[in-house]
C-alpha cells in the first residue's frame, strides 16, 4: 500500500458540485480582483473567527508582513516568537527591519510563556504567537503579559483554523489574527491566498490600503502599499469551504484520536494537548531519537512523511547575520531533529491509517535501550 502524507483531491471531489458551481459564477461575472466574493468572504470568515473586521490578502506571509507593518514596527525593533516556527513567521518580522529575538518551545510545541518576560527589553514591540500544528498556544498567560508589559500580539493562525483555547478561537487574541490558506491547510485555498482579523477598525483599514498600493481610492496613494489582494476565485472557493470547517476539522481530530490510540511503540512521542486548548490537527507530530531510520523504514513500507521542520529560523543560512549558534535553543534544535509528521488528510481511510499505525508500531529503533529510557524521561 502507498500512503502519502497528504492528499488534496479527495476534500474538492468531496464537494466538487459546490466548487464548480463557485467558480463558474466567478467565471461569468467579469469581475476577478476585489469584488464581491471577497466581501463576502471576509464578513463570512469575521464572523467565523468573532472578529469584526477581515482583510483578504495574497498569503499568510502578507498578513505577518503586514500586521508588523500597520504597528509601526521597523528597523531595530524587537518582536518576541518562538524558535521552532516556519520560517515565513520571522520573515513577516525581519521583512519590516526588526529583530526576531526567539523564545523555546514548551512540551506542546508552541511559544513557552513562561520564558517571555525574561526576552523583554527596552526595544521589544510586539510578540508574534505560532499557533504551531494546530494546537492553541497558551493564549491566557501570554495575553496577560501583552497587557502588564503593553505589548500587542500578533497571532501566527497559518496552521490553527477553528482551534480554540478557553472556548475562544485562535486570531481573536491579539490586535491581528494572520491566517494562510495555502492549500494544504485545513482551510486550504486552490492557490496562494491569506487574510487578517482585527477588531481595531484603523488597523483594518490600513492593512486594506496596504494590500492595494497604499490607496483608498484608485491611483491615489496615501501610504507606500503592496500588490496583495486576495482574488475573487480563491475567495468563492474558499466561501464553499468554510461552510464545511468544522466537520473537516472534525474528520482530523478522529484521525489524531485513532493515531493516539493505536500507536503503541515506546520509542515514539505522541502528541499531547494543553489544558484548556484544543487542536484541529493540521498536522499530527510525533518524535523519535531515531528518526532518519524510522522516516526511512516508513518511506521503504510506501508511507510518506515530512518534518516540520528541519532546520530553526535561528540556524538558518539566511539569518546567519543574526549570529546564532548551534546550542543556543536546545529544545528547539531537539525538536528540529525528532519531530516527523504522520500522513492525515481529509478522505484519509481507516484501511490507509491502520496501514500506518501497523508499520509505525513494527519498526524497531536502532539505539540501545539506555538511550530511549533517557530521552522519553
Amino acid at each position: 500500500m502507498k500512503v502519502k502524507c497528504n492528499v488534496l483531491d479527495r476534500q474538492f471531489f468531496q464537494y466538487q458540485q459546490e466548487y464548480e458551481e463557485a467558480a463558474l459564477r466567478v467565471l461569468r461575472s467579469g469581475w476577478y480582483v476585489l469584488g464581491n466574493e471577497v466581501k463576502q468572504f471576509e464578513e463570512e470568515f469575521a464572523a467565523f473567527t468573532g472578529r469584526k473586521y477581515c482583510v483578504g490578502l495574497n498569503s499568510g506571509l502578507d498578513a505577518l508582513i503586514m500586521s508588523v507593518r500597520a504597528l509601526g514596527i521597523g528597523q531595530g525593533d524587537e518582536v518576541i516568537v518562538q524558535a521552532n516556527t516556519y520560517i515565513a513567521t520571522v520573515l513577516g518580522i525581519t521583512e519590516n527591519g526588526a529583530i526576531p529575538v526567539f523564545v523555546e518551545p514548551d512540551e506542546y510545541y508552541n511559544i513557552d510563556a513562561d520564558k517571555i518576560e525574561a526576552a523583554i527589553t527596552d526595544k521589544t514591540k510586539a510578540i508574534m504567537v505560532v499557533h504551531l500544528y494546530g494546537q492553541a498556544s497558551n493564549m491566557g498567560k501570554i495575553m496577560g503579559i501583552s497587557k502588564k508589559y503593553n505589548l500587542p500580539v500578533i497571532e501566527d493562525c497559518a496552521q490553527s483554523h477553528g482551534a480554540c483555547f478557553d472556548g475562544k478561537m485562535t486570531g481573536s487574541f491579539g490586535i491581528s489574527g494572520c491566517f494562510s490558506f495555502y492549500p494544504t491547510k485545513n482551510l486550504g485555498a486552490f492557490g496562494d491566498a491569506g487574510a487578517i482579523v482585527t477588531d481595531d477598525k484603523d488597523f483594518a483599514d490600513k492593512v486594506r490600503m496596504m494590500r492595494n498600493y497604499g490607496s483608498r481610492i484608485k491611483y491615489y496613494n496615501e501610504i507606500e502599499g503592496l500588490n496583495s489582494r486576495l482574488d475573487e476565485m480563491q475567495a468563492a472557493l474558499l466561501r464553499v469551504k468554510l461552510q464545511h470547517i468544522k466537520e473537516l476539522n472534525q474528520e482530523r481530530v478522529v484521525l489524531a484520536d485513532r493515531y493516539t490510540k493505536g500507536i503503541t511503540n515506546e520509542y515514539i512521542v505522541k502528541p499531547e494537548i494543553r489544558n484548556g486548548a484544543n487542536s484541529i490537527f493540521h498536522q499530527y507530530v510525533i518524535r523519535c531519537k531515531d528518526r532518519s531510520n524510522l522516516q526511512k523504514y516508513l518511506e521503504e513500507q510506501g508511507i510518506q512523511t515530512q518534518i516540520h521542520y528541519p532546520v530553526p529560523p535561528h540556524l538558518a543560512e539566511c539569518y546567519e547575520r543574526l549570529g546564532h549558534k548551534r546550542g543556543d535553543y536546545p529544545i528547539t534544535e531537539q525538536y528540529a531533529n525528532e519531530v516527523l509528521s504522520l500522513p492525515i488528510y481529509t478522505g484519509m481511510t481507516w484501511e490507509e491509517q491502520d496501514y500506518v499505525i501497523e508499520k509505525l508500531n513494527t519498526f524497531k529503533n536502532s539505539m540501545n535501550k539506555g538511550e530511549i529510557n533517557d530521552f522519553k524521561s
